[in-house]
């Protein structure tokens, strides 16, 4: 218990970082739809890059973090030979890209279909770049247990970079209005999607300067055969990492070649994208946990067998998944305020896009078994045939019924990979999960969910206050049965 204590601790001091710090963040998404409408395909633009972007993230960072962790806790690796290669390494791959990114400009723009706006491109460049070199130092300060400045660094880059928005958004199209001479020098009122990318890239390079002591107090020297053992463990990692980030954007990758008119599939794009950042409190809660419980489980397996500890994490994640699902379902009348009304339309894809969420995060809690035997390459297969599953699914269905067939593709290709990583797993790590206790969890939220959805109230505030109480419902059940108050250090000392 006092493991799982540990965990849940730094998983709430790094989601200060990822769950605040994406609350945060969806204050952009009003901001966006408002000032990009839905009929322009604006949001679509961004969607697009940046799913471009974060499938780049994953090819320069290599699997070098779960790499970095996997040999920085083996007694027999110097952890700061482990870190001096990583960065090298990923360093390297990082200032290649950057090269020929900038020497094919042109190119890569034409073939990404924006020959009009290399400067995009070549913004996305810079900033993948930085991102997936910064991803090192993220992981030693997480290595290193510095949940403080980890917090306080992902929270200046956010806040920062919520001020530059407003700052290009907002603020400079009023000046532009009332005081035109003023700021005509540097601004251009036709250029608003691209200040979203200036606004990012200004931050990434701040960003850089919070890492110099990470990036000193060591020798840059390459040990070879550690590069080879890591690059031999992180490279199946690599390769479940593509496929991992191509289930979650694929869709947004191919949506625009998918649709005879390109304008119409950005069109569905943004509002896709617009509608699934609700359902997105589910990402945030996986990341937060994914940001404790790798080192936890490398730590944890040094000081041997802790199947049990592995299992309770499992019961818990899931539970508090199903408690983020009901929250956002029963109070969308409120959230869907965090999108402009010709953007509604794709709310309907907000429940299934939180089902995927969930089983990505049960697949992520399964994958251990394979990081642990070293025997990565299962990590690979089964990424491989969830994105394939996903791929088909998209080109398919996609342009028959637009973007619903996304959402349910993502749960189709999660769900094939969960199974398999579940029956495999069992075989060559076995694991005992409480299931029974995890369907009953699952069935009692089925119900709720389905009440809530199925009686009809009108009234807005009184439909609100019946799905608060079908939400207590579900806290009081895990109240009495895996959480009692009494084993809440604060709630124990105020009842005696």
């Amino acid at each position: 218990m006092a493991n799982l204590k540990s965990l849940a601790k730094d998983t709430a001091l790094y989601g200060v970082s990822s769950i605040v710090g994406r609350f945060l963040n969806y204050f952009l998404v009003p901001l966006y739809t408002a000032v990009l409408p839905a009929a322009t395909g604006g949001y679509g633009v961004v969607s697009n890059v940046y799913a471009y972007t974060a499938l780049i993230l994953v090819l320069l960072t290599f699997g070098m973090e779960t790499g970095f962790f996997r040999f920085a806790n083996k007694s027999e690796e110097n952890p700061k030979q482990v870190y001096a290669n990583a960065i090298l390494f990923v360093g390297s791959l990082c200032v290649c890209f950057v090269f020929l990114g900038f020497l094919f400009l042109p190119q890569i723009s034409s073939v990404l279909a924006y020959p009009d706006h290399p400067d995009y491109v070549g913004m996305m460049i810079l900033v993948v770049a930085l991102d997936s070199f910064q991803c090192i130092p993220y992981a030693y300060l997480r290595y290193k247990k510095r949940p403080l400045k980890f917090v306080f660094i992902k929270m200046f880059n956010i806040v920062g970079n919520i001020c530059l928005n407003l700052f290009f958004l907002l603020l400079c199209p009023f000046l532009y209005k009332v005081a035109p001479h003023a700021i005509s020098w540097f601004y251009n009122p036709d250029y608003l999607v691209g200040y979203i990318f200036v606004s990012n890239l200004i931050m990434c390079v701040i960003q850089m300067f919070f890492f110099i002591p990470e990036l000193r107090g060591f020798t840059y020297r390459v040990d070879k055969a550690l590069m080879k053992r890591m690059l031999s463990y992180s490279f199946p990692i690599l390769v479940f990492g593509v496929v991992g980030i191509l289930n979650q954007t694929i869709d947004k990758i191919i949506y625009p070649f998918l649709f005879d008119n390109r304008q119409e599939g950005l069109v569905q794009l943004g509002i896709y994208s617009a509608a699934s950042k609700v359902a997105m409190i589910m990402a945030v809660f996986t990341q937060a946990f994914r940001y404790a419980y790798e080192p936890f489980v490398f730590g944890k397996n040094k000081e041997g067998d802790g199947s049990g500890m592995y299992a309770g994490a499992m019961k818990y994640f899931f539970i508090f998944s199903l408690l983020a699902f009901l929250t956002v379902m029963f109070y969308m009348d409120i959230l869907r305020y965090m999108v402009a009304p010709d953007y509604w339309e794709g709310l309907n894809v907000v429940a299934i896009v939180m089902g995927a969420e969930i089983l990505k995060g049960i697949y992520f809690n399964l994958s251990f078994w394979y990081k642990l035997t070293d025997e990565t390459r299962w990590g690979a297969y089964f990424s491989l045939i969830g994105c394939l599953v996903l791929l088909v699914l998209n080109i398919w269905l996609v342009p028959l019924y637009g973007y619903v067939a996304s959402a349910w593709a993502a749960v189709s290709g999660y769900g094939v990979i969960t199974f398999l990583s579940y029956v495999i797993g069992q075989k060559k790590y076995p694991i005992r999960y409480p299931l029974k206790d995890m369907a009953v969890y699952l069935l009692l939220a089925a119900v709720l969910f389905i009440a809530g959805e199925a009686i009809t109230i009108h009234n807005l505030w009184v439909r609100l206050a019946f799905r608060t109480v079908l939400l207590f419902l579900f806290v009081f059940y895990l109240v009495k049965k895996d959480l009692p108050l009494r084993n809440i250090p604060l709630i124990n000392r105020f009842l005696h």
